[in-house]
């Protein structure tokens, strides 16, 4: 190799936990090499404005420690360059003037799809690596294959919930956690089912991942009229934000202006989900003449620039040293993954989606295994709950209502219920 070459490192979207620990072992693996390593302030917004006075050399002695670390030491931001090919020209031509010959981009599904667009607009001229990073575990891997950070929200995520279980059993009341999880419910559920929460509500759930406003409210009201039933007052449920995208936008604005980013998604963080739902659900408990507590809590920013527990530390190091290596051996235009223990480039080429034209979005598989003992375990209303008349004679009382009333108000929120687990194993004759 030469060490006349120069390789750029940039943040982009979110912070995720391990991000720091890339970058170090990046630097590493290429400072051995002698190839000079520079570090990009704010993802792609500078780069894309021409402005070239924050890059900064960096050096093992500078990186050695910074795995243990949540948060970037480069920033990051939500800067998008495809919005405008004069964008993706000015960060070509202030990589060029930088003298870097190769990139590793560090992000989610946005942060990818922009470095694949940077990387067809250099052609030859730069090879790029990206890094996968996300809390919502959503970037198109392999399913046992998770997204860095992921891990380490989900480890925080069930610490937080678990306090609030004890909290909303002492105090008597319901807590609605909204996790984040923009495209896909991966860390509601995994906080949830781990936790032992009392239910989670993800779009997956829904026929096509639109759901109504009204029955997301029903459901979560079904579930406190459940847990009435069988004693108890209090409850957590974890919700995804990424329920607000599968909201209609006319539905949504009841819940406040809607504005959008960078990359023409929903602002999330200036919706108040969790306390609108709140509204909505207060409302119909108060109807029925219920007494009950529903207190709002977002647990999104608390999780995602947590240090690294050891899992997404050593994860993240491999997925560093394997971007450096693979951009010195020639390698280009590629996610960067680990399966199996073995390095596995996943080409550009092979991320898009179709339909959409943009990366790929993993989500939740609703007829998995996983999901179905997730969904079984949640006190919530299931189909057998209206086919019982035991059992639809119990929430029809804790409701107030009869029986009839009960089923014609409830019963549509099991539709989307998927089918029963079933598990064929061997058998005894």
């Amino acid at each position: 190799m030469t060490g006349l070459k120069k390789l750029a490192i940039l943040v982009g979207g979110g912070p995720a936990p391990g991000i720091n620990s890339v970058i170090s072992a990046a630097t590493i693996r290429a400072r051995l090499q002698g190839i000079e390593v520079l570090g990009i302030r704010y993802g792609f917004s500078e780069l894309m404005a021409g402005r070239l006075d924050g890059v900064r050399s960096l050096e093992i002695d500078e990186v050695s420690r910074i795995h243990f670390l949540g948060g970037t030491c480069l920033g990051t931001s939500r800067a998008n360059p495809t919005k405008q090919a004069g964008h993706l020209d000015q960060v070509v031509r202030s990589l060029n003037e930088l003298g870097v010959r190769m990139l590793i981009t560090i992000g989610g599904d946005d942060t990818a799809y922009a470095a694949m667009k940077v990387a067809e607009r250099a052609g030859s001229a730069l090879q790029v690596a990206h890094v996968p990073k996300t809390i919502d575990n959503d970037l198109s891997l392999p399913a046992h294959i998770d997204t860095f950070g992921f891990q380490t929200a989900r480890h925080l995520g069930v610490s937080l919930v678990k306090n609030l279980m004890v909290d909303a059993q002492a105090s008597g009341r319901w807590f609605f956690v909204i996790a984040m999880g923009r495209k896909a419910g991966h860390l509601a559920l995994g906080i949830s089912k781990a936790a032992g929460a009392t239910l989670a509500v993800i779009p997956e759930e829904f026929a096509g991942g639109k759901a109504s406003l009204d029955k997301i409210a029903d459901i979560l009201t079904g579930a406190i009229i459940k847990r009435i039933s069988e004693g108890h007052k209090d409850g957590v449920a974890v919700l995804a934000e990424g329920l607000a995208e599968s909201i209609p936008e006319e539905e949504l604005s009841r819940l406040g202006p809607v504005e959008h980013d960078e990359h023409d998604h929903i602002r999330i963080a200036e919706i108040d989900l969790g306390r609108g739902i709140k509204k909505q659900v207060q409302t119909r408990v108060d109807s029925l003449g219920l007494q009950t507590n529903i207190t709002p809590k977002d647990i999104g920013y608390e999780l995602r620039c947590a240090d690294p527990i050891p899992y997404d530390i050593e994860y993240t190091r491999d997925l560093g040293y394997c971007a450096a290596k693979f951009l010195i051996e020639g390698g280009a235009d590629a996610m960067i993954s680990v399966q199996g223990g073995q390095f596995v480039p996943v080409p550009f080429s092979t991320m898009l989606d179709p339909a959409t034209g943009r990366t790929r979005v993993r989500t939740v598989n609703i007829l998995s295994t996983r999901y179905a003992i997730a969904r079984r375990y949640m006190v919530r209303l299931r189909r057998d709950d209206f086919n019982n008349p035991h059992k639809l004679a119990r929430l029809a009382q804790a409701a107030g209502l009869s029986p009839w009333d009960f089923q014609n108000r409830f019963g549509y929120v099991v539709d989307d219920e998927p089918p029963p687990l079933t598990l064929l194993g061997p058998r005894r004759d």
